[in-house]
Order: C-alpha cells, then structure tokens, then sequence
C-alpha cells in the first residue's frame, strides 16, 4: 500500500467529533517527518464524504488549510461534534 493510500485509510477512521494531526497521520502511515505531505495529499482528496480530511488539523491546534476553504472546515467541525 503506498502512502497516499495509507493516509487515505488513517483519515477514513477518524472518528466523527475527533481531530488527528497531520503529524500523527504521517506517523500512522509510517513517515514521521511528512506532515506536509499529509496536507498536499488530502488536498488531493476527491472523495470529501468518505474521506473526512476536515478532520485533520496542525499540531498545535491551529485548523490548517482544506480544499473547500478554512471557514467550510470549521463549519464541518462544528458540525461534526
């Protein structure tokens, strides 16, 4: 499995009102130090109902970017608690 795939199947067990890093996803998939990658791969994401990438913020609790906009990705995780 690659690591856009592993990070797809990370994000997809997020659970709903729950948050993870981009860190801790990369951590998950194996790669420690791709953080960033993380983010470029979820902006990728096509599928934003199976693949709640809204979930997914910066470690130190900031909401980080999303592919609809920061404003939609606070709305979602509003939404979602």
């Amino acid at each position: 499995m690659s690591f856009r795939e592993k990070v797809f199947e990370i994000v997809k067990q997020i659970p709903k009102g729950k948050t993870m890093s981009y860190k801790e996803v990369a951590e998950k998939a194996g790669n420690p130090r791709a953080a960033r990658a993380v983010g470029r791969i979820l902006n990728s994401n096509e599928d934003l109902e199976g693949i709640p990438c809204f979930r997914v913020i910066k470690s130190d609790g900031k909401i980080g970017g999303y592919k609809l906009g920061v404003e939609k990705k606070l709305e979602l995780l509003d939404a979602d608690n």
